[in-house]
């Protein structure tokens, strides 16, 4: 297991993490940290206890709001993968009627061939 500082607010945490995820967890507290800066620029210093709540609940609201898009992005794509097998399936059975006209057709076209044959050679 990998050990790491990384700095939210001026402090420093010292962190463990899988190997291989240090950078990861290193770009995570970044982003947090910005978060905090920026509510910091926008609101000035209100403590750095509500400064990080206030933090968590920005991230965390706009962890929620992903999660909606990605849920509609899953429903559409649900609906299309629907629409998709309506459409094939259509096609399937057209391609089937086709088939049966066209053989039908060939039937027919084979009959009136078959009875020219007849009429030519009787004649």
């Amino acid at each position: 297991m990998a050990q790491i500082n990384v700095t939210i607010n001026g402090r420093s945490f010292r962190m463990a993490c899988d190997d291989g995820e240090e950078e990861r967890l290193i770009g995570l507290a970044r982003r947090f940290d910005g978060c905090i800066d920026e509510l910091r620029r926008n609101f000035g210093e209100i403590g750095d206890q509500r400064l990080t709540v206030m933090a968590g609940i920005m991230v965390t609201d706009e962890l929620a709001e992903m999660e909606k898009k990605v849920k509609a992005l899953e429903s559409e794509l649900a609906a299309t993968r629907d629409a998709r097998a309506a459409a094939l399936d259509h096609m399937n059975r057209s391609e089937a009627d086709l088939v049966a006209k066209i053989d039908d057709a060939a039937r027919r076209i084979e009959t009136l061939a078959e009875g020219l044959n007849r009429s030519l050679r009787q004649g």
